[in-house]
């Protein structure tokens, strides 16, 4: 009698851990402020379920009990900012069957991408006494500049509910139901007065993907953008918008360049407003 074949992962294309185990999860850290692995303990009464369908064997931030690798499933908080973190990024990726990146540090540099628009040196001399004890790399980068990616979770922090579906997924071995969207569209769901429209706001919310439930709009401020950008972002033509509303170049720079940085779209909308 022939056994059935195990349907592949149909997010990364591999196939699921063996049922005889549970799966193997473990997070690590890089350049950031620990907030997205704060989000999986925030959790709460849904974590009690995540625990008993994985194994939690490695996590710094909520256990000294640390198991070795390899992993079923990695996921990685914070940017490449370090020599040291280059290399331990090649053997976190060799460790994991699976590795997902969380929040806009991980998947866009975060805000210490900012650096990669100055002098990382003449910073570095300016705020240490002894300068030449620091070892850093000139730019703070996406883990996925440096290896290969499965899936990458936006947000700063996550949306915890996102997290535990990309999670519930995997265990299924379904493709995660993550929204692409723009925030626009959870400003409608809320019944949110565009505060673009309504007040002149400079607003990223038409370029920005959505996951935080419009929570700045629904307090009647603009979007930070901090999902990083929407599929399909139309960025040109929210810089002619900006402009419309009378913000200067600077304005619509500084916007461009806030959580998600180094995020293609956005570091390309920064620019070429840089140039006009």
């Amino acid at each position: 009698m022939k056994s059935k074949s195990v349907p592949k992962d149909k997010t990364t294309g591999h196939q699921p851990p063996a049922t005889s185990h549970r799966p193997s999860v473990a997070v690590f850290k890089f350049a950031s402020c620990d907030g997205c692995q704060l989000s999986l303990l925030d959790a709460e009464d849904e974590l009690l379920g995540v625990a008993q369908a994985v194994d939690i064997v490695y996590f710094p931030e909520a256990t000294s009990i640390m198991l070795k690798g390899p992993y079923d499933i990695g996921l990685v908080e914070g940017s490449i900012t370090t020599h040291h973190d280059a290399e331990r990024i090649q053997q976190v990726r060799r460790l994991c069957r699976t590795l997902v990146t969380i929040g806009a540090c991980a998947t866009s540099g975060g805000i210490q991408a900012l650096r990669n628009w100055k002098d990382v040196g003449g910073m570095v001399r300016m705020v240490y006494a002894n300068p030449d004890f620091i070892r850093t790399l000139k730019m703070s980068t996406p883990v996925a500049e440096h290896v290969p990616v499965d899936f990458e979770l936006r947000g700063c922090p996550i949306n915890k509910h996102q997290l535990l579906e990309l999670i519930s997924a995997m265990l299924a071995g379904r493709k995660p139901n993550i929204p692409t969207y723009s925030v626009c569209l959870e400003c409608k769901r809320r019944g949110n007065v565009c505060v673009a429209v309504a007040r002149g706001a400079a607003c990223m919310g038409p370029v920005t993907q959505a996951g935080c439930g419009a929570l700045c709009p629904g307090f009647d401020r603009g979007c930070y953008g901090c999902f990083g950008p929407m599929e399909s972002s139309n960025t040109a033509s929210l810089t002619e918008q900006f402009r419309v509303l009378g913000r200067s170049d600077d304005d619509i720079v500084r916007a461009f360049r806030s959580y998600s940085a180094w995020a293609w779209q956005f570091r390309q909308a920064g620019e070429e407003c840089e140039k006009s």
